[in-house]
């Protein structure tokens, strides 16, 4: 199993969100990202969502330096 993230840095975000989410599994990752989306920037929690949180995924760890922001 290869480690995949998902970081804040790169989606758009009046917040500057910082916090990047890593774990081995897909699942257990879109529903950690779902979770911080939902509590701290007030997204919905809804099939869409999760299908664009997890066509968000990274492989491998988030870079040190700040990636570019893409489009949700």
């Amino acid at each position: 199993m290869a480690r995949q993230y998902i970081d804040c840095r790169e989606m758009p975000s009046e917040s500057n969100c910082t916090v990047a989410i890593s774990a081995d599994s897909e699942k257990e990752l879109v529903e950690a990202a779902v979770q911080h989306a939902v509590a701290v920037h007030g997204h919905k929690d809804t099939p869409e969502f999760r299908t664009r949180i997890a066509a968000a995924i990274r492989m491998g760890t988030p870079p040190v330096e700040e990636p570019g922001r893409a489009t949700l």
